[in-house]
């Protein structure tokens, strides 16, 4: 006998490969086992016994005709052959056989074993050729391993759990699914009848109500899967290679049931026990006409109608699987049972061989579709990735990083994360919290623990938040940074924040959509005093008015979008301080002038070219910082001297080549800086300046220095560098507050001695070349390096 276990190669397919058969999938294989068992038994039927035995029907013997002498005929004597006397010996017999059987017999009767054979195995190849073909096996086997994975994750008991309300405690695997297939084959009818998931409740694998908690390396298991589940979900939805195969091989299965039952129905009788035969082999065996048994007749006669049986039941469940296959939307897979079960809405619906797939699992076992859903839902993403950020994140960790900013306030900087630890809020002496970069961050309601928290910076953040941490913050929050790409990345919320003391906002926002980016609801920021924005404005936003009577300073930073309507800037009368940078300027904008509370005036990165109307600064009788810096004027009006409280003045980086003397009668400056220009020449008038503390013209043409600069004995920085000095005078001598002195880039060829009497001014402070340095008495170069 050939043992049925050879012909096992056939039909074998990988263990975990079975959860994608349906039931009608595993009947139809136990049918192909019975036929193939009745194959291989007919075949070693037909090897092992004698087929057909034949014997003589009928002998007659001719004599040959006599001519006697008269030449009359005698005719031969006919005798019947009587008993069983044949003469013939067993070669003779087997010969005959032989002969009779290949003559005689009919086909079907002689190769009815080996069709069975033969139909059976294309059935068995037919029902798992889409588990070996190249284009199908990687998807399968890549989806099973995946599927085994999100089955056994303790991940998705806890999501699981947590929607459902328990604990998340996982029971052994085993016994679960023990229970769960017995249910499901108590069920299948139900199953056939649904749309989609009909999943069993998850409580059969939650069982104690105990609580537990993923470790780091769980968890980092359960992110890999997600990122596998996606590559995967968007590889498999492409297309529908595996719904084909499987439809074309239960076509295949349907045509050949129909085949073999046409046939076999109409060949059938020919399977007869008696068989006539006719062989003209008389010369050899003198006999011609012989009756034949088939000894296989009978048995065959049963196994064949027995075979037909049981191709009728495998081609009905066929017929099932076709109508199943067609009468349902197998190419899509709807999650809508699972979404209302479980209480995750997100659980997105799938199509293609993804969707089929899911539809096949059902059918084995609807619990798998169940977990592998968890690992479609972002919002199941979200809490693993906070478990994790929670896991990596710790208290202490956190506290390490802390800093503290220019506030004096202590700054925690959290740069790219997935998203935002919970641990954080426990950190309670945090201050200021500044997120850069971090997308999907939602702030819950426990923010509330932070209650020193006062400054918030959102970089490039989507966030969400939570009601009670809304409210949080409208009573806490002083300072709030928010730089955005689009209007999404700007939270509603910040428009309530009716404690703000501070708001900066960066983000391009196209000049239409300026006036309506939110900014009309700045009038429930009741406490605002500063209020800076960097966009590109083409004109100031009327709603900033609305905050007029309390803003104290503007900071506008354009980003060369020319700013041409300025008439709303007269009506925020409360100003102190504003910037207006990188706006292509060309005048002083008029509206300034009625800034009467204005003190500091920064006009940075403009186009300006003439200051004529600098004049009417003099309204501006609290202006003490004037900023014209990075800009393209040529020369400094002799109306500069009605500013008569300016006390710290830039006009770095323009095009100046002569000093007006009227410049330096503003007599309360402080701080001049005129570095960055074309100036060949210092004014004597310099020296009426007593209060001046600071004095750069680094970067300028200058060949020599006025002896009065150093009548200006208040000043602690002196910035000469990068000129065409040769000459330092003497005079140095009389700044003795003097600090920090820039001579690098000149032309000297030694330092005057009389530096040691400025005693404030310590090496750190003397940014002169080496060489240079080296020109000072050694007593003194060894003092300044030992302070």
């Amino acid at each position: 006998m050939i043992p049925v276990t050879e012909f096992r190669q056939f039909s074998e397919q990988q263990p975990q490969f079975r959860v994608l058969k349906p039931w009608w999938d595993v009947f139809t294989d136990y049918l192909s086992v019975v036929m193939l068992m009745i194959g291989v038994f007919g075949c070693t039927l037909q090897v092992r016994q004698d087929k057909i035995i034949c014997l003589p029907q009928k002998m007659t013997i001719y004599n040959q005709t006599i001519l006697l002498p008269n030449k009359t005929a005698v005719q031969p004597d006919v005798h019947e052959m009587m008993g069983r006397k044949t003469n013939l010996d067993f070669q003779q017999y087997s010969f005959i056989n032989q002969m009779c059987y290949e003559k005689a017999l009919h086909w079907y009767a002689k190769y009815f074993p080996y069709l069975v054979l033969i139909h059976t195995l294309i059935f068995m190849v037919c029902s798992n050729f889409w588990f070996k073909f190249p284009g199908s096996s990687s998807k399968i086997e890549h989806f099973i391993s995946i599927l085994g994975k999100c089955f056994d994750s303790p991940w998705t008991t806890r999501a699981l759990s947590e929607v459902s309300g328990e604990n998340p405690e996982e029971k052994d695997i085993k016994k679960s699914r023990a229970i769960l297939n017995v249910s499901v084959e108590g069920n299948l009818d139900n199953l056939e009848k649904t749309q989609s998931l009909k999943s069993i409740p998850e409580k059969i694998v939650v069982d104690k109500p105990t609580a537990s908690a993923l470790d780091k390396k769980e968890g980092e298991q359960a992110k890999a899967l997600f990122e596998k589940v996606k590559k995967f979900r968007l590889h498999v939805e492409e297309g529908d290679i595996l719904y084909v195969m499987y439809v074309r091989q239960t076509v295949l299965k349907v045509f050949k049931f129909l085949l073999i039952i046409a046939y076999n129905s109409a060949l059938v009788s020919e399977v007869q026990i008696t068989v006539k035969c006719s062989v003209d082999i008389q010369d050899m065996t003198g006999y011609k006409h012989f009756s034949c048994n088939h000894t296989m007749a009978h048995l065959f006669s049963k196994l064949s109608y027995c075979y037909l049986c049981f191709v009728a039941v495998y081609g009905f469940t066929c017929l099932y699987t076709s109508y199943w296959l067609f009468y349902r939307s197998l190419k899509e897979y709807s999650f809508e049972y699972v979404r209302q079960e479980t209480g995750i809405d997100d659980i997105p619906d799938v199509k293609n061989d993804f969707a089929f797939m899911l539809h096949m699992i059902d059918q084995y076992d609807p619990l798998y579709s169940k977990r592998f859903a968890v690992f479609l839902s972002e919002v199941s993403e979200n809490k693993l990735k906070q478990l994790n950020l929670n896991h990596e994140w710790t208290p202490e960790k956190l506290r390490q990083r802390l800093l503290t900013n220019h506030n004096d306030r202590l700054e925690l900087q959290l740069f790219m994360l997935s998203g935002l630890p919970d641990t954080i809020f426990e950190v309670t002496e945090l201050q200021s919290l500044k997120l850069e970069i971090i997308n999907n961050v939602t702030i819950p309601a426990s923010i509330a623990q932070l209650e020193n928290l006062q400054e918030l910076s959102l970089y490039q953040c989507c966030l969400k938040i939570h009601t009670t941490a809304t409210s949080f913050l409208k009573e806490k929050l002083k300072v709030l940074r928010v730089k955005f790409d689009d209007s999404r990345e700007l939270p509603h919320w910040l428009y309530h924040l009716r404690n703000l003391e501070e708001l900066y906002l960066f983000g391009s926002l196209s000049p239409d959509a300026s006036k309506n980016v939110g900014l009309e609801s700045l009038r429930e920021l009741k406490h605002l005093k500063t209020l800076s924005l960097k966009s590109n404005f083409t004109k100031i936003p009327q709603s900033i008015v609305d905050v007029s009577s309390h803003l104290q300073r503007l900071y506008i930073y354009n980003d060369g979008t020319k700013l041409v309507m300025l008439n709303n800037l007269k009506k925020m009368v409360n100003l102190t301080e504003l910037e207006l940078v990188h706006c292509d300027l060309e005048r002083i904008p008029h509206a300034v002038f009625s800034l009467t509370n204005l003190q500091e005036l920064d006009l940075k990165e403009n186009n300006l070219r003439s200051i004529e109307e600098i004049v009417s600064c003099q309204h501006l009788h609290k202006l003490t910082c004037l900023k014209l810096w990075h800009n393209s004027i040529c020369y400094i009006p002799e109306h500069i001297k009605k500013l008569g409280s300016l006390e710290r003045l830039y006009f770095s980086h323009n095009k100046i080549e002569i000093l007006s003397p009227h410049l330096f009668l503003c007599n309360k400056l402080r701080h001049l800086d005129l570095s960055n220009n074309d100036i060949r020449f210092i004014p004597p008038e310099i020296g009426v300046l007593q209060s001046l503390q600071y004095f750069s013209v680094t970067c300028n043409k200058i060949e020599n220095l006025p002896d009065e600069l150093f009548f200006c004995k208040k000043l602690k920085t002196l910035k000469l560098g990068k000129n065409m000095l040769s000459l330092l005078s003497p005079k140095i001598s009389y700044l003795v507050l003097l600090t920090h002195l820039e001579l690098k880039g000149n032309h000297f060829e030694l330092l005057p001695p009389e530096l040691r009497f400025c005693r404030a001014l310590k090496r750190g402070g003397l940014v002169v070349e080496d060489i240079l340095f080296e020109t000072l008495p050694s007593h003194f170069r060894d003092k300044m390096k030992a302070e």
